[in-house]
């Protein structure tokens, strides 16, 4: 028999693909939304959502509709987030209202209202980690802060040790590694892992954590410019216009489909292993900004070149790739989409998408104006 499942942020680009996999499984869902013009132009649900499937269009700040939609529940998936690692910088009040005060709002509502939920799943993200884990030849695994302002001056771009002053090598990260926060994003999903897993475990709700590495594929919103650096990418490419790439593009990354993250959305659900635990999601892939760039400039419009700007975003990391073992040995996650067959799918559904503004010029012009470039 199917479950009552709520999902906040459910008409989003990773919830609308986990609303079809739950659906096909036999699950009554519950899909609550604030449809942020910045995703949502038309302010309207989408149409590909499932017609079996109840929406509600209300922010995740309003408690008394939230308090409802729980309370005919019995799993939460609380995706519903501002997303945007540079946008937080300068919109610090709605990322900490929508983010830390909405999850807060949901905790608050599971303790002291009546409702049936056993089992709450939460995306987090991969920024938590900072830098992330390095390898020095001398110091064994290090974990060094951002750089400073006067080695990005210098366009030294690389990472050196903390201890020894030596370049690293960049290594998979486990979840065991700190937390390093370098944006307010990600300070949001820091607090929200805490909060979530203190209050799962003091009233006995099932709560499992998820930290997504970079996601990608279709239903991406590719007019916002501050999120998802594919979609970014393609909608400059669709508009005649050159990516722009940080730094030297050597940067790297790990990007995971969708439909992987879906997979692992729905394995918590389904795998007693995942109680109380936080997860790596990605491939464990690592891969450069600049031959992501240069893939979809190959197959959307081979005339042009990503630019090379050779200029940073204050905060920005180097090099973050994930250690999957412990989703792996635990749940059986295997990610299917490597970025070679992943990123196809991506491509013809970008290709299929009309009127798309490339919005990117003008995020870089209120990032230089904040001090951020």
């Amino acid at each position: 028999m199917g479950k009552k499942i709520l999902i906040t942020g459910g008409a989003g680009f990773i919830g609308s693909h986990l609303v079809d996999d739950l659906v096909e499984k036999g699950h009554n869902i519950t899909v609550f939304d604030s449809l942020l013009p910045q995703i949502h132009k038309d302010g309207k649900f989408p149409n590909y959502l499932p017609n079996s499937v109840k929406l509600i269009k209300k922010d995740i700040l309003d408690r008394i509709e939230l308090g409802k939609a729980i309370k005919e529940a019995e799993i939460v998936y609380h995706l519903a987030a501002r997303v945007g690692v540079v946008q937080s910088m300068f919109q610090i009040d709605e990322f900490t209202n929508v983010n830390m005060t909405g999850t807060a709002r949901l905790l608050d509502i599971l303790v002291n209202e009546d409702h049936s939920v056993k089992k709450l799943i939460v995306a987090s993200s991969n920024t938590v980690y900072g830098e992330g884990k390095y390898i020095c030849d001398d110091c064994g695994p290090v974990y060094p802060e951002p750089r400073k302002k006067l080695q990005l001056d210098n366009k030294e771009w690389e990472i050196f040790c903390p201890n020894c002053s030596k370049k690293v090598k960049p290594s998979p990260t486990d979840e065991k590694t700190p937390f390093n926060s370098t944006s307010i994003y990600a300070l949001g999903k820091e607090t929200q892992e805490k909060e979530c897993l203190m209050i799962g475990k003091t009233y006995g709700i099932d709560t499992t954590i998820l930290r997504f590495f970079l996601v990608y594929g279709s239903r991406q919103a590719l007019s916002n410019p501050y999120t998802g650096v594919c979609a970014i990418f393609s909608a400059s490419l669709l508009n005649g216009n050159q990516p722009n790439l940080y730094e030297d593009g050597n940067q790297s990354r790990d990007f995971v489909h969708v439909k992987d993250i879906c997979q692992a959305l729905m394995l918590s659900m389904e795998k007693s292993k995942a109680k109380n635990e936080i997860f790596n999601v990605g491939t464990g892939q690592q891969i450069t900004i600049r031959k992501v760039a240069e893939t979809l400039a190959d197959h959307i419009n081979p005339e042009i070149r990503p630019k090379i700007s050779e200029k940073y975003r204050l905060g920005d990391i180097r090099h973050c790739f994930p250690d999957i073992s412990k989703i792996s040995e635990n749940l059986g996650y295997k990610p299917k989409y490597l970025f070679e067959d992943g990123i196809t799918e991506l491509i013809e559904w970008v290709k299929k998408q009309q009127h798309v503004s490339d919005n990117s010029e003008n995020a870089n012009k209120k990032l230089r104006k904040m001090g951020l470039i």
